[in-house]
């Protein structure tokens, strides 16, 4: 069975891009560190879902989850230091550097668009930590097991989020919260007008392996998706977006 959802992965890579390697401080541990850990294998369901992008770039390089023009703050959009306060960068980045980087942020933001009309929802997926980072909307506070965003009902339906809520709350253990500490992100923001849109966010609490954890994922979703069907909301739809297979592009 294909799910006619949309999965968006902006924060599973830790690639620095070639040509920026020679100006990056952060070594491999550091660069996993301040993306998703896990989530490029927890949600790797490309072949049982409509559509799937995902990017190989790391999240302290290039971040596929915030506004192209939120280039003022150090967790903005091309970062000048982790979530967890250490410098990415051995000197400052050149416009022409920044403005490479933005096409890739494009691309990746062009792949969710295209798969208006032919899935029924997106799907954004991250893992957080389990406690609040430093410069987290929640440091030093305790999260819970999942955490389901939907901008407060604005990208979209509050029973949708309510239903997803529960198919996760039947397979893991812990709190499944909705809307705390994310509502969601620029992805859901962005693409709530093309189509429904909800961010998961799996704390790295679990002794889970990630295989487990992929598969309590899929049931989840596959609940979600029966769930809508119900309703009469989703359709057969076809195909997936197609990947660009060039380094360090969205795919």
């Amino acid at each position: 069975m294909t799910l006619p959802l949309l999965l968006s992965v902006p924060h599973g890579g830790a690639r620095v891009p070639r040509w920026l390697r020679h100006k990056c401080l952060l070594d491999g541990a550091q660069l996993l560190a301040d993306g998703d850990v896990g989530a490029a294998q927890i949600y790797a369901l490309r072949d049982q879902v409509s559509a799937f992008v995902s990017t190989p770039v790391a999240r302290a390089v290039l971040d596929m989850n915030r506004a192209p023009d939120d280039r003022a703050r150090a967790d903005g959009v091309v970062k000048t230091t982790t979530c967890w306060q250490e410098p990415v960068w051995r000197e400052p980045l050149t416009e022409v550097e920044v403005a490479r980087l933005l096409r890739l942020h494009a691309r990746y933001h062009g792949l969710l668009a295209a798969a208006r009309g032919r899935v029924l929802a997106g799907v954004d997926c991250h893992t957080m930590s389990d406690v609040g980072p430093p410069i987290g909307p929640d440091p030093g506070v305790r999260r819970p097991t999942v955490c389901i965003g939907h901008v407060g009902g604005s990208s979209c339906a509050a029973d949708w989020a309510r239903a997803l809520r529960d198919a996760f709350a039947a397979r893991f253990d812990g709190a499944v919260t909705i809307d705390d500490p994310f509502a969601g992100g620029y992805v859901t923001r962005r693409h709530a007008a093309e189509m429904p849109w909800v961010q998961v966010e799996l704390a790295r609490t679990t002794r889970e392996t990630y295989s487990a954890q992929r598969a309590g994922v899929l049931a989840a979703l596959t609940e979600w998706c029966r769930w809508l069907g119900g309703r009469g909301a989703a359709r057969r739809l076809p195909s997936e977006v197609t990947p660009t297979s060039k380094e360090d592009e969205p795919r």
